[in-house]
């Protein structure tokens, strides 16, 4: 028999929380698919308390109202932002970035400050399925399908070098 026909396939990547079981949704997937989302609505809640308590500071300071507006309003266009770039990262991976939102030093402030909302998308794809895994399964298949070429490709030429020397 020919080893290389033994030789393994790709392993899959495992995804936080999930490991690799979200290849076969098993070994508790079903668990931690309920687990994920309530631990991360927990965590936009704390997030926004926290932010809540950052507001009222300076709400409470002699700031006056129009800077209290703006910071309000900067930490919702903040949330906005770091939420839409973390929905685009689950669903369709760091390789669809493109533009502002593949900046990661320039904007880290924002990204920091717009926790919540990073928070609020990984709840939100957390409830469709484990949070980055249609961007693993689709790279997973690609690396199964691309396996799989190379072995039926080596194998056919293998048999025709048999072939070709039982003819000499």
């Amino acid at each position: 028999m020919d080893e290389r026909q033994n030789t393994p396939g790709p392993e899959p990547e495992p995804i936080r929380w999930f490991g690799t079981g979200w290849l076969e949704r098993g070994s508790g997937y079903w668990v931690r698919r309920v687990a994920v989302p309530l631990g991360a609505l927990v965590a936009v809640a704390a997030g926004a308390l926290l932010l809540r308590f950052a507001v009222a500071g300076v709400e409470d300071s002699s700031a006056g109202g129009f800077v209290h507006g703006l910071l309000v309003a900067a930490i919702g266009l903040c949330s906005l932002l770091s939420g839409l770039r973390t929905w685009k990262l689950l669903s369709e991976g760091r390789d669809a970035l493109t533009g502002w939102m593949t900046e990661e030093k320039s904007l880290g402030a924002v990204w920091l400050i717009g926790f919540a909302g990073a928070l609020f998308a990984y709840f939100l794809r957390s409830l469709a399925e484990a949070p980055g895994e249609a961007v693993k399964r689709a790279e997973y298949g690609r690396a199964v399908a691309a396996f799989e070429r190379r072995r039926s490709g080596r194998g056919a030429r293998n048999g025709d070098r048999k072939q070709a020397r039982k003819r000499r």
